[in-house]
């Protein structure tokens, strides 16, 4: 129970631009999987297609939208920042681009760390 306490006051010292540049951060995070997968779909069903025509077409339009999905999530972010500054609105508060990736690095670091440190003595050291 000490913990949700503590949950609870680190989610109220969050300001609304790291609660933004987060939730676009984990989008972007998302986005990158979901195209690494359909990417992955892709070459399986291209591989697959046996050599036929409509098959292979199906297979690379896969790989083709989800390599534009991923550039277009991306590119949101520039195009929204300078079209703030064309404008005149400071979006650089709410979205920037180096705090964003500097937050990706981050979660996959954690990501990682867990990981390797979750195994639950499961790894080659406690195997004899």
């Amino acid at each position: 129970m000490a913990s949700s306490g503590s949950l609870i006051s680190d989610t109220q010292n969050v300001s609304l631009p790291d609660l933004i540049n987060k939730g676009i951060a984990y989008a972007i995070i998302v986005a990158g999987f979901l195209s690494v997968v359909f990417i992955f779909i892709g070459g399986i069903s291209f591989i697959l297609s046996g050599g036929q025509e409509e098959k292979i077409k199906q297979a690379v339009s896969t790989i083709r939208y989800a390599i534009i999905g991923l550039v277009v999530t991306i590119l949101a972010v520039i195009i929204v920042n300078a079209l703030g500054q064309i404008i005149g609105v400071n979006t650089t508060e709410y979205l920037s681009f180096a705090e964003i990736v500097r937050l990706i690095q981050e979660i996959s670091q954690s990501i990682k760390n867990s990981t390797t440190t979750g195994g639950g003595g499961t790894g080659p050291a406690t195997l004899r």
